[in-house]
């Protein structure tokens, strides 16, 4: 089925650019808009990054600050993972675990997340047969599904883990991240 190859293929392919190709001068808002749908497979329904959210996620602590009213790749790295992670978490706990770069650098962050991508994505393509029947199509989405389900089940228990072990006050990023 044509459908499923294009998709095998882009799940297979399309990653976000790694920390170098990230553009290395200070983006204004609408730039950095223009910018993230770049960065993550997305097809026509999907909800595209708007000014507020950037906003949103500054005020909540889960994005650093502007450099007066221009973004960097620490804002585009965490940016990136935040909008992948968001669609399948609560914002609060997709902003967790980006911030969650074990006290390193945004470069790190950024690189352990791309690797864990790749990994999430290819092994969904592995699971795709192309040449999936039509009448079995319903089968097949009930196997992601449940996959899906059965991921963020355990996913929500490891973060809920990680809020336990957290000492007061941490748990949540911090407001002014800087790259080290």
């Amino acid at each position: 089925m044509e459908e499923l190859r294009e998709l095998k293929a882009r799940l297979e392919t399309q990653r976000p650019v790694d920390w170098d190709g990230l553009p290395d001068l200070n983006l204004y808002m609408d730039q950095v808009i223009g910018y993230m749908p770049r960065q993550l497979i997305q097809y026509e329904e999907a909800e595209g990054l708007t000014s507020a959210m950037v906003n949103n996620y500054i005020k909540d602590g889960l994005l650093p600050r502007a450099e007066g009213k221009r973004y960097s790749r620490v804002h585009l790295a965490y940016l990136t993972a935040i909008c992948a992670l968001k669609q399948v978490l609560p914002v609060r706990d997709a902003g967790l675990l980006a911030a969650d770069n074990g006290g390193g650098e945004a470069r790190d962050m950024y690189e352990r997340f791309r690797q864990a991508l790749d990994q999430a994505l290819s092994d969904t393509a592995q699971r795709l047969d192309t040449d999936c029947p039509e009448e079995e199509l319903p089968r097949l989405a009930l196997t992601l599904a449940l996959a899906s389900y059965a991921n963020k089940l355990a996913c929500e228990r490891v973060i809920g883990l990680i809020r336990e072990k957290a000492p007061a006050g941490e748990g949540k990023s911090k407001k002014n991240k800087k790259e080290k």
